[in-house]
C-alpha cells in the first residue's frame, strides 16, 4: 500500500467532506462517473414496472450501532487511508475519524460518528455489528406449489428453532395439484394457509403474503430451504438500521446423500450462494443482488413487493428497485440457509436457461444495469490489439496502456509512488476487460463466437483456448473437489444453458439489450446524484470497477 497518497491536510473539523474523483473500471481508467446506457432502438420501451416505493426515512444511525472494518480493508500506515469496499474505493480520512478507527471499528454516539459509520457502510469498508435483540414483529411467508414433503421438513425446522418457533407462518398454495396434502402440513404446523386457485408465478405468491402479513418485518422462505437455527435474529438486527429495507443470509447446498457430478459443482458455483464476502447490495458490482430463496424485507420499504409478472429475475428487479429508492440492502454470510440444489442433468440444464431468459426483462427495466460487459473504451481496444498477436499491434496496446497509467498517475500527485499506482490500477483494468470479454464469448456471447469459429481458423483456436482456460482458472479459484478437465465441461454446459436463455428472451422481448455492452464514458455534470452508490476498483469476471478518492 505503499502507493497512497499522504494526507497532509485533514479538514477543518476532521469530518467535513472534500472529495477528489478518481475513477477506474473493470474495463479501464475513466474520467469519472457512470457510464452511459443504450437501448435497443427497435423496442418501445421499457414493460410496466410496479409502483414507486417509498424513501428511506431522514433517520440516523442510532446511538449504541457498531461498526468494524472489514478484513479486505487496507490502511495506510498513518491511518488516513483506506482501500476496500465493494465496489472498492480509496478514502481519505481526517485525524477525527483516524481516532474512531484506531481499534479497527467504532460504536456511533453522535452525528458525527454516524455520519461517519453511514459513509464506511455505504463504501463497504466497514460491517455493521448491530447489536442483537430478540425476534419479533415478523412473518414468515412461503410460497410454494406442491412440495408437502418439502414443506413438512422446513416447518419443522422452523418450530424447533426457539426464535421461530412461535412466529406466524403464511403458506401461499399457488396452484397445487394436490391442495389437501399442503392444507395437512400447514395445519399440523399451525401455519396459515391462502391458496391461489391457478398458478400465478413465486412473485405473485410472495405479493399475496405480504398484503395479509400485518408485522413489520417478513421473512420469505421458499419450500426447498432448511435454516439453521438462530438465522433470523441476526438478520433482523440489521433493521436496526432505520435505511435497511432488506437482509439476506447465504444460500448454501443442503449435502444430498450420494453427491454426483453435478451436486459438487453446485456446492461451489450456485447461482444462488453469493458467497463468503459481506457487505452491502449494490448493482453492478460484485455482489449485485441476493436470491430470494430466504430474505427479510422491512414492509414498510417493499410497497406492492414483486413484480408480478416476472417469473424469473423477480428478486434481482426488486433489489435494484430499493437501491434506485435510496433504501440499504445487507448480504449476511455468517447466516446460512441450506438449499436443495437441482442437480437431474435435464432440470439444471432448464433451470439455468429459464435464469437466461430473465435478463432480457431485467436489462429493459434498468437500462445500463444488467450489461454482459461493462469496459472503457481504451481497454477494448487494447484487448483487440492484443488479440491480433502480432508484435505493431501489441505495442500499440502497451501504449495505450502506459498513457492511461500516466493519466491516473496525474490525478494522484500525493501519492508516494504515482506511477506505480496508476501502473498497477492501469493494469488490473486491462486484465478485467480481458476477463470479461473471455466470458462474454463463452456465456452471453457463445453463439456469435461459434459462428465466427466455424469461419475463422484463429477464432476457432481463440474459443478453444478460451473455453480451456476460463474453466481450469475457475476450477482454481472454486477449489471444487471435482477434477479439472470435469469442472471445465460442466462449467461449459452451464454457459451453455444460460447463454441460450438470454438469447431465448431476448428473441422473445424482441430487444438486444441483454447482449448490449455498457461503454463506461465520462459522466457529464460530475459526482453520481446519489452518494450512496459506490463504484467498484478492481475487477472481477464480469464486474465493473471504480474507485473513488474522498476526504473525511
Amino acid at each position: 500500500m505503499t502507493w497512497f497518497p499522504r494526507d497532509a491536510d485533514t479538514s477543518r473539523s476532521g469530518w467535513q467532506v472534500r472529495t477528489s474523483r478518481l475513477v477506474t473500471h473493470a474495463g479501464g481508467i475513466l474520467s469519472g462517473g457512470h457510464g452511459r446506457t443504450s437501448r435497443f432502438a427497435g423496442h418501445a420501451g421499457p414493460p410496466p414496472r410496479p409502483g414507486t416505493l417509498p424513501s428511506p426515512p431522514p433517520d440516523r444511525l442510532p446511538d449504541g450501532f457498531a461498526v468494524e472494518l472489514a478484513a479486505t480493508t487496507h490502511r495506510s500506515r498513518d491511518g488516513h487511508l483506506m482501500l476496500g469496499g465493494s465496489p472498492p474505493r480509496l478514502l481519505r480520512l481526517g485525524a477525527a475519524a483516524v481516532r474512531l478507527l484506531e481499534d479497527g471499528g467504532f460504536v456511533v454516539t453522535d452525528d458525527a460518528s454516524a455520519a461517519l459509520a453511514r459513509r464506511l457502510l455505504d463504501a463497504g469498508l466497514v460491517h455493521p455489528r448491530p447489536p442483537l435483540s430478540p425476534v419479533h414483529d415478523t412473518t414468515v411467508a412461503i410460497p410454494i406449489r406442491d412440495r408437502a414433503d418439502q414443506l413438512d421438513a422446513l416447518l419443522t425446522a422452523l418450530r424447533a428453532d426457539p426464535s421461530t418457533s412461535t412466529l406466524p407462518v403464511l403458506v401461499v398454495d399457488d396452484g397445487s395439484q394436490d391442495p389437501d396434502a399442503l392444507a395437512r402440513v400447514a395445519r399440523r404446523h399451525g401455519a396459515r394457509l391462502l391458496a391461489h386457485p391457478r398458478n400465478l408465478g413465486p412473485a405473485a405468491a410472495r405479493n399475496t403474503a405480504l398484503r395479509e402479513a400485518e408485522t413489520a418485518y417478513v421473512a420469505f422462505c421458499d419450500s426447498d430451504v432448511i435454516p439453521e437455527p438462530g438465522w433470523l435474529a441476526a438478520l433482523l438486527a440489521h433493521f436496526g438500521d432505520p435505511a435497511v429495507a432488506l437482509a439476506a443470509p447465504r444460500i448454501v447446498a443442503l449435502p444430498p446423500a450420494a453427491p454426483r457430478a453435478l451436486d459438487h459443482y453446485e456446492q461451489v458455483r450456485s447461482p444462488l450462494d453469493m458467497g463468503s464476502r459481506e457487505g452491502p447490495v449494490v448493482p453492478v458490482s460484485m455482489l449485485s443482488y441476493v436470491p430470494s430463496a430466504t430474505i427479510v424485507v422491512r414492509r414498510s420499504a417493499v410497497g406492492a413487493g414483486f413484480a408480478p409478472g416476472m417469473r424469473v429475475g423477480e428478486d434481482v428487479d426488486l433489489c435494484m428497485r430499493l437501491h434506485e429508492a435510496g433504501w440499504r440492502l445487507r448480504y449476511v454470510p455468517s447466516v446460512r440457509v441450506a438449499h436443495r440444489h437441482r442437480t437431474d442433468l435435464r432440470g439444471w440444464l432448464a433451470q439455468r436457461a429459464g435464469y437466461g431468459t430473465g435478463a432480457a426483462d431485467l436489462a429493459l427495466r434498468h437500462p445500463g444495469r444488467v450489461p454482459p460487459l461493462y469496459a472503457a473504451p481504451w481497454s477494448l481496444a487494447a484487448c483487440a490489439l492484443l488479440l491480433r498477436g502480432r508484435p505493431a499491434p501489441a505495442a500499440t496496446a502497451l501504449a495505450l496502456t502506459a498513457l492511461t497509467a500516466v493519466r491516473v498517475a496525474r490525478r494522484m500527485p500525493d501519492a508516494d509512488h504515482p506511477v506505480r499506482a496508476g501502473t498497477l490500477l492501469s493494469l488490473a483494468a486491462l486484465r478485467g476487460t480481458a476477463e470479461q470479454l473471455l466470458r462474454c464469448a463463452t456465456r452471453h456471447h457463445w453463439p456469435v463466437a461459434v459462428a465466427a469459429a466455424a469461419v475463422s481458423r484463429r477464432a476457432r483456436y481463440a474459443l478453444a483456448t478460451a473455453a480451456v482456460a476460463e474453466g481450469l482458472a475457475d476450477h482454481y479459484r472454486s477449489r471444487s473437489s471435482l477434477g479439472p478437465l470435469t469442472h471445465t465441461a460442466i462449467r461449459r454446459l452451464d454457459d451453455l444453458a444460460y447463454g441460450w436463455g438470454v438469447w431465448q428472451g431476448a428473441l422473445r422481448r424482441r430487444t438486444a439489450a441483454p447482449l448490449l455492452p455498457r461503454l463506461a464514458l465520462p459522466a457529464r455534470g460530475g459526482a453520481a446524484k446519489r452518494p450512496w452508490e459506490p463504484r467498484p476498483l478492481t475487477p472481477t469476471s464480469h464486474q465493473p470497477a471504480t474507485a473513488t478518492v474522498e476526504t473525511w
